[in-house]
């Protein structure tokens, strides 16, 4: 005597959820992007949390007329020297940059910066 058996179909609810799920986070997560390219560019004071230095960290200072590294003034081109020279690109970078300085010479310590792989980078500003 032969007793008649129905095939076993795997469950899908689980994927069936799981799969919503997905849908739910990338829609969410398009309508947050979309917000971000909005945002006005007129930047205000800062109230970030407090970073702590460490002896580890790197840090350049940018003025309006004079830049320095490690605590010394230096010109680009030495800047761009002793980077090159340097064996610590993995050590994260305290960049501390004057309001009234031109673009042009913040982008240009960025590009020298990323030039030799310095991109664990933070940019102090002043508290309220």
């Amino acid at each position: 005597m032969r007793k008649n058996r129905t095939p076993l179909t795997p469950d899908i609810t689980p994927l069936i959820d799981i799969v919503f799920i997905l849908l739910i986070f990338f829609i969410v997560s398009s309508v947050f992007k979309k917000e971000e390219l909005a945002l006005n560019l007129e930047l205000p004071n800062a109230s970030a949390k407090e970073l702590e230095v460490e002896i580890k960290q790197l840090t350049v200072e940018l003025s309006t007329n004079s830049l320095a590294y490690l605590g010394q003034k230096v010109s680009f081109e030495n800047f761009d020297k002793q980077l090159s020279n340097s064996i610590e690109h993995g050590k994260p970078v305290i960049v501390r940059i004057d309001k009234d300085v031109q673009y042009e010479r913040v982008v240009k310590v960025l590009d020298i910066l990323q030039k030799y792989s310095f991109h664990n980078l933070s940019l102090v500003t002043k508290s309220e």
